[in-house]
């Protein structure tokens, strides 16, 4: 039989992959982009002075658990380190 806690902690229905409101605009802007648009903002992220930054991110998110080991391996090759 069930029995009701009401000290037990309720299981989170927001996974920790799930994006904040910032991001979701981020995302649909992009979505809306045209594919020239979305090619330069792509190059202009991806140049070296920004790959560090983008490594320090991803290497905080592994340690929070939002990203998996092999995600941010992927995602490390993939950036050329």
């Amino acid at each position: 039989m069930f029995k009701f806690n009401p000290f037990k902690k309720a299981k989170s229905k927001v996974s920790a992959t799930a994006l904040g409101m910032m991001q979701k605009k981020a995302m649909k802007k992009l979505a809306k982009m045209s594919p020239q648009e979305q090619q330069k903002l792509a190059q202009e992220a991806f140049k070296p002075k920004n790959k560090e930054k983008m490594l320090s991110v991803m290497e905080q998110m592994r340690k929070a658990g939002q990203i998996t080991e092999e995600q941010y391996r992927t995602a490390k090759q993939r950036l050329g380190k």
